[in-house]
């Protein structure tokens, strides 16, 4: 089934959509009057999560720079290359799903998502032109065209991508929220847990916050197409078929089995406090509990925990009072486990 962009407007349509893709709406947003009772609820979570480059303080970071292990610079500056293409992907692809969803709140949620996403890319900018001189800005954010693993994993997710953006069906709009899991919940972990430990060894404190503000806006993200994703197969239950949990499940294999290659080039042996083997296995862990979010089976036999259980401290943070990193305070509200953080 081909899907329909949303109307700009539809005089005849009501306010409250139809359906979550080609039905009818007005196109207008009364947040009383939505379809989908988690979506405010979720509107007002991403609206909390509010932050900009500007609250963090780069002084000491800047100094430090030149303290680091040329392992860990080298590190830094690909995983914040990374990053900064991971997200520029992602910015488009929001705009992109969003044109599909007929639902206005959930096309409301997509923009939010967007601009949220560009917020990380000017992290990334912001943190580069503290601790770097322009060439070697230029240079991170060319990585992309230069790594070899940079390239096999993008092309990975740009291929996914790439059939629902030229042949928007239903199933390949499906198939494209497993590749923005995969992005999104997958593909940033090797890089956070880096930083993680950077934070633990009092290294580079400010960036690792920054990396904690993304790391939350992704959870969020990721439990939104979680959503969207079971309202799909909800309302066109013919879609959930053996193929698309096959290639699921495949999908997120295939994710870790990148991911680990990338740990293994980037960290390896080469980082203190990080131990390659327990890096593959909390990726293996990761890529189950992504896929049986989805519904899908998960791709590795055991996995079951966590096995580096103090990234879970630097993920968390504070309970909404002090700024976990640098002790100050904050009017913004932070998500952890205990107050809904992961709740996918």
């Amino acid at each position: 089934m081909k899907l329909e962009k949303r109307k700009i407007i539809d005089h005849s349509a009501p306010n409250r959509s139809t359906a979550i893709i080609n039905g009818r709406s007005s196109n207008i947003l009364n947040w009383d009057d939505v379809r989908y009772s988690w979506a405010y609820p979720k509107y007002k979570r991403m609206l909390a999560n509010f932050w900009t480059p500007f609250e963090i303080n780069m002084t000491k970071d800047r100094q430090q720079f030149n303290e680091l292990t040329p392992d860990e610079k080298n590190a830094f500056l690909k995983i914040i290359g990374l990053l900064a293409l991971l997200d520029s992907i992602q910015t488009d692809y929001a705009g992109r799903a969003a044109d599909y969803l007929t639902d206005s709140s959930l096309h409301a949620l997509m923009i939010i998502l967007a601009q949220q996403e560009v917020i990380h890319n000017h992290s990334y900018s912001y943190v580069l032109s503290s601790v770097a001189d322009k060439e070697t800005q230029d240079r991170v954010f060319d990585f992309w065209r230069t790594e070899p693993i940079l390239q096999e994993r993008n092309e990975f997710v740009t291929k996914g991508y790439e059939a629902f953006s030229n042949e928007p069906t239903v199933e390949h709009f499906l198939k494209s929220i497993v590749y923005d899991v995969i992005l999104e919940g997958l593909f940033f972990y090797s890089g956070f847990a880096f930083f993680y430990n950077l934070a633990r060894n009092q290294k580079m404190i400010a960036t690792s916050t920054m990396i904690n503000y993304i790391n939350r806006d992704e959870q969020l993200h990721v439990g939104l197409f979680e959503k969207i994703f079971k309202e799909v197969l909800h309302e066109y239950p013919e879609y959930n078929t053996a193929e698309l949990q096959a290639y699921g499940q495949e999908a997120f294999q295939q994710a870790a089995e990148l991911e680990i290659e990338w740990g293994r080039s980037i960290i390896g042996h080469k980082i203190d406090g990080i131990q390659m083997n327990e890096l593959e296995s909390y990726i293996k862990f990761m890529a189950n509990k992504r896929a049986e979010q989805l519904g899908f089976s998960a791709p590795f036999e055991g996995y079951r925990t966590n096995p580096m259980r103090w990234i879970v401290a630097y993920q968390e943070v504070d309970l909404g009072k002090t700024d976990f990193f640098e002790q100050k305070s904050r009017a913004y509200t932070k998500t952890s486990e205990a107050n809904g953080f992961d709740e996918l």
